[in-house]
C-alpha cells in the first residue's frame, strides 16, 4: 500500500434488485423471489467511519483478499482478536490478521503458499495503531 489512500464512500444509494438465493451446492428450483435493496445499507453500519481500499499484494489470501480486491474498512470497530484490520506501523500502512495477547500485538499475514511474508510483532517503540476493521471484501471474478 505505498500510495495509501482511503476511499469514502459516497452518499449516493447502492439500490438494485435481490433475485433470490442461488444455491452454491445442489441446484434449486427457479422461483419467482425478487426484493429491493441497498447494497450500501446491507455493507455500512457507520457510513461516517467507512472507507474501501483496492488491495495490493497477496499476503492475506488465506483470509479471501487477493490483489484487486477491494475492501470495505469501519474505523468504528473496536479491534479484536482475529480481526483483520488495516495497521499503520513506523510510517507504512498495511492489512493484516491482527493477534492480540495480553504480552503483545502481532500482525500476522495469511498466505500458507508464500513463505515471503512474516508476522510483524508490535513493539512498544513501534509507532502504531490499528486504522479500521475490515468487515467486508468484494472481489471480481473476471
Amino acid at each position: 500500500m505505498d500510495n495509501f489512500v482511503p476511499h469514502k464512500i459516497s452518499d449516493d444509494e447502492w439500490d438494485g434488485t435481490l433475485l433470490g438465493d442461488v444455491m452454491a451446492g445442489f441446484p434449486s428450483p427457479e422461483s419467482e423471489y425478487k426484493e429491493e435493496f441497498d447494497l450500501k445499507a446491507m455493507i455500512v453500519r457507520h457510513p461516517a467511519a467507512t472507507f474501501y481500499f483496492n488491495v495490493e499484494g497477496c499476503s492475506m489470501v488465506d483470509a479471501g483478499m487477493d490483489d484487486g480486491d477491494i475492501i470495505v474498512v469501519d474505523k468504528s470497530i473496536t479491534p479484536y482478536d482475529g480481526c483483520k484490520a488495516i495497521c499503520y506501523i513506523d510510517g507504512g500502512f498495511t492489512v493484516k490478521q491482527v493477534k492480540i495477547s495480553p504480552d503483545c500485538v502481532s500482525l500476522v499475514p495469511m498466505n500458507s503458499l508464500s513463505g515471503k511474508f512474516r508476522t510483524i510483532e508490535v513493539s512498544p517503540d513501534d509507532r502504531f495503531t490499528i486504522w479500521g476493521v475490515v468487515t467486508y471484501i468484494i472481489k471480481r471474478v473476471r
